[in-house]
């Protein structure tokens, strides 16, 4: 079962940390590392696609026990191009970036 989250206003390399974190761990301990990270709106972004995933196991399968996470993606979305002006008439681009999230879950009996 996956769930996937796109265009989240937030640069995929920033995502993969909290990422990382939660990669492999057991769906109920993973919401718990989610609620105490310092990076407070990524983890509400994670704890939000985890709870649609809880979600769709249960609709498909009637169970949520033993659920780990089997993968996590991050991948770079669509990216906002702006200009900054500095001296002599030029302008510096600044890209805000976006991110893809798709998580897969699997049960360990």
């Amino acid at each position: 079962v996956s769930a996937s989250l796109n265009g989240v206003r937030n640069s995929p390399r920033k995502m993969r940390l909290i990422a990382n974190l939660i990669r492999n761990k057991e769906i109920f301990i993973a919401m718990n590392l989610l609620t105490y990270s310092r990076k407070r709106k990524i983890s509400f972004m994670f704890k939000k696609l985890l709870f649609s995933l809880l979600s769709n196991w249960k609709k498909k399968y009637n169970q949520s026990y033993f659920l780990y996470i089997k993968e996590i993606r991050v991948n770079q979305g669509k990216t906002l191009k702006r200009l900054r002006p500095v001296p002599q008439g030029r302008g510096h681009r600044i890209r805000k970036r976006s991110s893809n999230i798709i998580v897969f879950l699997y049960n360990k009996k």
